[in-house]
This record gives structure tokens, C-alpha cells and sequence, in this order.
């Protein structure tokens, strides 16, 4: 009967995926591959507009876009741990095939989208010029910084729209079409900066500019798929409401992970400040090599959502075994694709560096970012361990143990490594960037132990809520 029950389920056009049946590693696989391509295009916003102002406007400009990633992240951050949320409860439901609470769910998390975009809008113009100030932004970058993110939270709306709506495509097995989104959004990106700022002579704020444009397509494209659904995750207006307890159960999973997150990009600002006091040369270097690190990271990120997705519906089907066989499967694929990645960028960290800026103009610049890529990226297989278990903790519902962990990591030590190092041993560039493999090693450590103790759990949200209320 179940078997049939699974056949019979509609399908939003054939790009539902259950996985509570089938192939584990092709689920995985599958999962990852759209998901990964689609989040090297979304990286290629940021690249884009780094490329075209370190190589059409100045070095000063190519410093302001690219140091402005840890305030972007920690606003954005935060937002992108409650979709986790959101996705983590309609996948269990997907799974427990309770396609009504996934419709509540749904409305819920748009609802709540268009709550948060406006606070975070605010929030984010209101706090630009004191979060410039305290990473000891330099005269000569601060004006450039301050006007693109200006403009990138004055248009954050198409960021968020997109991000929830394909955090809900995501979570029923659909990650095909965020990623031809984020495509159309891409391609359209690197037009606008190279008309904005070529053409139109627009510099820094050109490339603010058309990257909330193509966010906000990108968040059209995504919300128009799911008014049209065939299945459980239709949008129809007249739905759009509050459903209080799954909007606890969103924040009761997703809370802990938009803390974590914001947290620990708020902590990147003080790394960003030891960073800055080397000058623009090795701020550029710094840039150019956080652009890389975001690419090293998103075969793992990618793996981990997908482990996410897949014990949310089967821990919902009530198969507790296949979830635990999906992680382990997860752990191997990212730990093998994280290896090759990283020695190629090890093997063409020079050569990646000038991608971003002219080795003749500013041969400090390359020399620094080259350094930093070959020195750190070796140890990035530490992070596969932290990504996947945090990524399968929390479709299991358990975001409180990763965003501990990961505080305590990412934040506490690295900030007391970062001081230790500057005061009592070196106060020197490489010493100081390597808190952050240091970091990677505690989380990885402290998420195995705790993942190994507690496991996964054997109860969906669907079944808890339940259980309490029967007790109750």
C-alpha cells in the first residue's frame, strides 16, 4: 500500500524527488551536481564584480568590493540558516507524506520572508558605516565599501525571495531549477557589470547595481515555478498566512543555524580587521583568496545540503538506517572531490590570483594572495567533517549542537587564537590567517565526537510535535 501510496503522489511537473526509496549514493549525486553548479554561479556574482573592478576600475575599488563579504554574510547568513529551517520541516513532512502541513509550511515561509526582508534591509543600511569603522576599513576604501553595500541591502529583497524559494524546491528533491535560476541570473550579472562599468563609467556602484538586478530575476524565475506547482508546494495568495506551530518548528530549527552563521560572520569582521592592518596590498591578496576559499567550499556545502534534504524525508519515512547510510555516503564524496579541488588551486594558486588583478600592476597583491592559497588550502578536508555532520544534524532537526559547536569554534577559539598569536608569538600575516584551519580542526573534532554520541535521532519533527502532544 505504501509503495503504491509513493506512486500515486503528485509530482510538480516530474522535479520532486523522493528519496526515501532508491539508489543512496545516486540520490546524493544527483542532488549535489545542480546544487553545485548552481552555487558556482551564484558565486559568480561576487567574482564578477571583483573581477571587472580590479581590472577596469582600481585597486582600491577591487579592496572595498571584495572586504565587504563578512558584513554581507553575516545579514545574509543569518536569513539563509532560518530557509535551512524551513526546508528542514517541509522536507520531514514531504517524507511523512503530509502534504498539507508542507502547503502550511510553505505559505508560512513566505510569509515570514517578506517579514524578515524588510527588518533586514533596515538593519543592514543603518549598520554599513559602523561595521566599516570596526574592521578598521582604510580612508581610502571606506567611501567605495560603504556606497556598494548601500546599494546591495537597499535591493536584498531578490536575494531573499530566491533563497527561500529554492531552499522549498530543495527540500522536495528539486534542485534542478534553482540552479537554471541562478544561471539566467549569472550570465545576466556579468552583462550589466561589464555595461555598468565600462560603458556607463558607473565603477563600484555598477556592479552594486547589477547584482541586485540579476538577484532579484533570479527571485522572480523562483517564485513564478512555485505559484504554478502541481503539487504540495503550490503558493496561491489566499494561503499566504502564519501558522504558528510550524513557524516554531522553522525557528526552533532554524534560529540555531542563523545564529551560527550570523555569529560567525560577525566574528570574520575582527578577522578582517587584523587582515587590514597589513594595507591594501595584502587586503587584496586576502580578497582574491577569499574568492577561492568560497569555491573550495561549495562542493562540501553542496554534499551537505544534499545530506540535509535526504535524512530530513527519510528520517519523515521513518527509516532512521537509510539516513545514516546517506551521510556516510556524503562524508566520502566530499572528502574526495575537497582533495582534488585543493590541489589543483594548490598547483595554480598564482594563476588563479591574477584572474582577479594585473600581476604587473600589483605583483604584492598576487604575491599575497598566491601565499595564502597555498598555505591554507591543504587543510580544507578538515571542514568535510563539520559540513556533513552539521548539514545531516540538522535535517534531523538538530541545529542547537552544530551552532554550539561551530560558535565555539569559529568564534570563541579563533578570536582567542587571533589574540594569543598577535600578542605573544607573531604578529605576523601567515601566523594569524592560520587561526582559521585551526578553527576547522576543533569543529571537525568536537562535531565527530558529538555526532557519534548523539546520532541522528530516531523521531522526524511530524512524530515529536505528536508524541508531546499526546503527552500533553
Amino acid at each position: 500500500m505504501e509503495e503504491k501510496e509513493r506512486e500515486l503522489r503528485p509530482q510538480s511537473g516530474g522535479h520532486d524527488v523522493d528519496m526515501t526509496r532508491g539508489g543512496v549514493f545516486k540520490h546524493i549525486l544527483m542532488f549535489s551536481l545542480p546544487l553545485l553548479a548552481g552555487n558556482l554561479f551564484q558565486q559568480m556574482y561576487n567574482m564578477v564584480d571583483t573581477w571587472v573592478v580590479g581590472n577596469f576600475v582600481s585597486d582600491a575599488a577591487f579592496s572595498a568590493v571584495g572586504t565587504v563579504t563578512p558584513i554581507v554574510n553575516m545579514l545574509i547568513g543569518s536569513f539563509m540558516g532560518l530557509s535551512s529551517g524551513a526546508g528542514v520541516v517541509i522536507s520531514q513532512y514531504y517524507g511523512a507524506r503530509r502534504d498539507d502541513r508542507v502547503s502550511d509550511a510553505v505559505h508560512t515561509s513566505l510569509v515570514l520572508t517578506a517579514v524578515l526582508t524588510v527588518a533586514f534591509t533596515a538593519i543592514g543600511l543603518l549598520m554599513t558605516p559602523s561595521m566599516l569603522r570596526l574592521m578598521k576599513t582604510p580612508d581610502e576604501v571606506f567611501p567605495e565599501s560603504r556606497a556598494y553595500l548601500t546599494i546591495y541591502f537597499a535591493g536584498m529583497i531578490g536575494l531573499m525571495f530566491y533563497n527561500m524559494g529554492a531552499a522549498i524546491l530543495r527540500a522536495v528533491g528539486d534542485s534542478r531549477r534553482p540552479f537554471y535560476f541562478l544561471v539566467v541570473a549569472a550570465v545576466l550579472n556579468t552583462g550589466l557589470d561589464l555595461l555598468f562599468v565600462i560603458k556607463f563609467h558607473w565603477g563600484v556602484r555598477g556592479v552594486a547595481y547589477a547584482t541586485i538586478i540579476a538577484q532579484g530575476v533570479s527571485a522572480v524565475l523562483t517564485m513564478a515555478v512555485l505559484f504554478r506547482a502541481r503539487s504540495s508546494i503550490r503558493v496561491s495568495l489566499s494561503k499566504l498566512r502564519i501558522h504558528l506551530d510550524l513557524l516554531g518548528q522553522i525557528i526552533r530549527v532554524g534560529i540555531p543555524a542563523a545564529l551560527q552563521m550570523a555569529v560567525t560572520a560577525f566574528s570574520n569582521v575582527f578577522v578582517q580587521s587584523y587582515i587590514n592592518q597589513f594595507g591594501k596590498e595584502c587586503m587584496g591578496g586576502w580578497t582574491a583568496y577569499t574568492k577561492m576559499d568560497q569555491l573550495i567550499f561549495l562542493p562540501m556545502q553542496s554534499i551537505s545540503l544534499a545530506a540535509t534534504t535526504f535524512v530530513g524525508q527519510n528520517l519523515g519515512s521513518g527509516q532512521p538506517h537509510r539516513a545514516k547510510q546517506g551521510v556516510r555516503a556524503s562524508l566520502a564524496m566530499a572528502a574526495a572531490v575537497t582533495v582534488a579541488v585543493s590541489a589543483l588551486v594548490i598547483a595554480a594558486a598564482p594563476q588563479l590570483v591574477t584572474f582577479f588583478i594585473d600581476q604587473d600592476k600589483s605583483p604584492e597583491v598576487v604575491e599575497y594572495g598566491a601565499l595564502f592559497l597555498r598555505r591554507l588550502t591543504p587543510f580544507y578536508v578538515l571542514c568535510c567533517v563539520n559540513q556533513i555532520y552539521a548539514g545531516a544534524l540538522r535535517g534531523a532537526g538538530d541545529s542547537k549542537a552544530p551552532m554550539f559547536i561551530m560558535l565555539g569554534s569559529f568564534v570563541v577559539f579563533r578570536q582567542l587564537y587571533l589574540y594569543l598569536v598577535s600578542h605573544f608569538v607573531s604578529n605576523t600575516i601567515l601566523p594569524l590567517a592560520m587561526g582559521y584551519p585551526a578553527g576547522w580542526l576543533v569543529c571537525s573534532v568536537l562535531t565527530l565526537i558529538y555526532y557519534h554520541i548523539r546520532g541522528l535521532g530516531h523521531r522526524s519533527l511530524a512524530e515529536s510535535r505528536e508524541k508531546n502532544a499526546s503527552a500533553g
